[in-house]
């Protein structure tokens, strides 16, 4: 009987052990996407919400964060934060918020929150004026290059 419980401790930690991994490290690491951040904040602090809501690139307070997928977002308003909490896969920019132009060359870079577009419903972030003004021209198809390289890209 000691045996069964040892062996129950033991499939209950390894099971504890798998759960706990990154996403990009389990079977299901497409659902659970890494997102770019500096110090534990998405989007370099910004307002996800406030690229759909208001039209601009707008900082979070710290006093209105939430914790997502591994990393804290931070909001410019409580509405904001709600909004974000009751669909966040609605607000995320794409790529984990690295530069869309970077993913579609495959490469990892970060996206800068000041060079932003959104093209049917999703955010993109950039990550250099030249990055921004080549993606521009050519969006689409850079975005359906971008999306062969994403989330695989994570793992190398």
């Amino acid at each position: 009987m000691e045996k069964n419980v040892a062996l129950r401790l033991l499939v209950m930690a390894v099971a504890a052990m798998f759960l706990s991994l990154p996403g990009s490290l389990r079977a299901d690491g497409a659902e659970s996407a890494v997102f770019s951040s500096r110090a534990g904040v998405a989007i370099g602090g910004y307002d996800p919400v406030a690229f759909f809501e208001q039209g601009i690139a707008e900082p979070g307070r710290r006093g209105n964060a939430v914790m997502w997928k591994g990393v804290v977002w931070r909001f410019a308003s409580a509405r904001n934060q709600a909004r974000f909490e009751a669909n966040p896969r609605a607000y995320a920019p794409a790529f984990g918020g690295y530069c869309a132009f970077a993913m579609s060359q495959g490469r990892l870079l970060d996206g800068d929150p000041q060079l932003w577009a959104i093209v049917d419903g999703e955010l993109y972030l950039l990550n250099n004026p030249q990055a921004h003004g080549a993606w521009a021209a050519r969006r689409g198809e850079l975005i359906a290059q971008a999306q062969l390289h994403w989330p695989v890209i994570l793992r190398k």
